[in-house]
């Protein structure tokens, strides 16, 4: 069986609970021989690996959004493109919004004579973008709707131009871009068959980035928030299966376009055997340390982190703050968590970049999350798996891992609220002045993780469905 893998942003470039996931799932199966094709940016981030790969990833094929092709704009008529009637009406459903003909949008980028210029700067495209701009946004100048249309346009058409490798089972790990570029393979090899496990809902992750974002203004984020729904809608159409972490999420999944048949719940599961001999807290340390294994971004709230910290250490001075993960990700953000640290001289926080988590969690009395995003974090689950509780905000599955979903392991932990720094402040300093409540979380955290979130679990739940994807592509194949 040969499985391609398909990621956007993640693995193996950036260390995270993703990429651990997959680095994970491809150790899980030695038998399968993978391939990844990796979704990035552009050229500057190739072959900059920040995992050692294993031997049964034979390939990492990359896909850059933004490319060479987009160069020059050459109007010289012999160079333009001729788009057949069914193609243009593939090209027009697909911009407009209106039910899209995908096959044909796929087969538009299979031709070899044709470039993504050539479509952007096509008459075709001009006249459908008039048709789209006269329909919604007349009120806006058109040149400047007509260049964005185009920048929108772009990285997804590099992905639709990308030629995947042949394979048994293509495993996206989001919809978006690597949805879009499973379901193209599942035209071109018509027997394969298509997986999508989504940590969190690209689409809902998409709408919160573009909401919040500065480089996008007005009526160009529902643009693009249109534009990341329909490319979810053709993957859950594509999907032979589609899988989430928890309840939530797979309602979510529904809602989005998924059909309510293919969407199944598959919990993550971690190596709890790994954490059984790591270095535990000195006895004789005065300290209480709190632990944050995270990547230093946005999407982790560092800075709320930061303040509640410091308003629980002004009452509590023995409190200590280690921040452990990489800085690379957004660099200026990562300064200014920095320079606020500084600012505050709150000496009691530790930047310690990125490290082996099973070198410190050990040490620490309890953890601390506080993303405005999650899926279903791997950092609690090793929090549990090292017997600390949790203070994580109130996102994604972090209550259901926390407060338990149908079992009778109570609190292993405290749940807050999205970037209430006061309440995040109460938290901590209630497990951190109650010792014998923080311990007994942790045991909590621990039986539940041992009950139904270990690797082994995980490993049989993708056995079963690797089996089964593998047994109808066969079937498929002798009919």
């Amino acid at each position: 069986m040969k499985v391609c893998m398909i990621a956007e942003g993640c693995y193996p470039y950036v260390i995270g609970g993703v990429s651990s996931w997959m680095h994970s799932m491809i150790q899980l199966f030695p038998n399968i021989e993978f391939q990844l094709v990796a979704v990035i940016a552009d050229r500057s981030i190739s072959g900059k690996f920040a995992y050692e790969l294993p031997s049964n990833l034979t390939q990492v094929h990359e896909v850059y959004l933004q490319d060479v092709d987009w160069i020059g704009t050459n109007r010289n008529r012999r160079n333009r493109v001729h788009l057949k009637k069914k193609e243009v009406d593939a090209l027009r459903g697909l911009i407009l919004g209106e039910e899209v003909d995908w096959i044909t949008v796929f087969h538009i980028f299979d031709r070899k004579n044709i470039s993504i210029n050539q479509i952007l700067m096509s008459p075709e495209f001009l006249e459908i973008t008039k048709n789209f701009y006269i329909r919604r946004f007349s009120e806006i100048t058109f040149s400047d709707f007509l260049w964005t249309l185009r920048s929108i346009y772009l990285p997804l058409f590099f992905a639709l131009k990308f030629m995947p490798p042949k394979a048994d089972i293509y495993h996206c790990v989001s919809t978006g871009y690597a949805g879009m570029i499973g379901s193209k393979a599942l035209t071109i090899y018509p027997n394969a068959k298509l997986l999508i496990s989504e940590h969190g809902i690209y689409t809902r992750e998409r709408e919160e980035e573009i909401i919040k974002a500065k480089w996008v203004q007005g009526i160009y984020k529902t643009i693009w928030i249109d534009q990341f729904r329909k490319m979810s809608r053709c993957a859950y159409y594509f999907a032979d299966l589609v899988t989430s972490l928890f309840e939530q999420a797979r309602y979510l999944q529904v809602e989005l376009g998924c059909p309510d048949d293919k969407a199944i719940v598959t919990p993550n599961g971690i190596h709890t055997e790994i954490f059984e001999d790591i270095p535990g807290k000195d006895p004789s340390d005065p300290l209480i340390h709190i632990g944050a294994i995270i990547r230093v971004a946005p999407i982790k709230d560092v800075k709320t982190m930061i303040n509640a910290f410091y308003y629980a250490n002004e009452k509590q001075p023995r409190l200590k703050l280690w921040i452990m993960g990489p800085e690379d990700e957004n660099p200026e953000y990562a300064m200014d968590c920095r320079d606020l640290v500084k600012a505050l001289h709150a000496e009691n926080i530790v930047f310690t970049g990125s490290i082996r988590t099973l070198d410190y969690i050990g040490k620490m009395d309890m953890t601390l999350l506080t993303s405005i995003s999650e899926g279903q974090p791997l950092t609690i689950l090793e929090s549990f798996a090292a017997k600390k509780p949790c203070i994580a905000t109130n996102v994604g599955n972090c209550s259901g891992l926390i407060y338990g979903e149908n079992d009778d392991f109570k609190e292993a932990g405290i749940i807050v609220p999205v970037m209430n720094i006061s309440e995040i402040s109460n938290a901590i300093l209630k497990l951190a002045n109650d010792p014998a409540l923080a311990k007994q979380m942790g045991q909590n955290g621990y039986q539940r993780l041992m009950h139904k979130y270990k690797s082994v679990y995980m490993e049989e739940t993708y056995r079963k469905i690797y089996e089964t994807l593998e047994q109808l592509r066969e079937v498929a194949y002798t009919n």
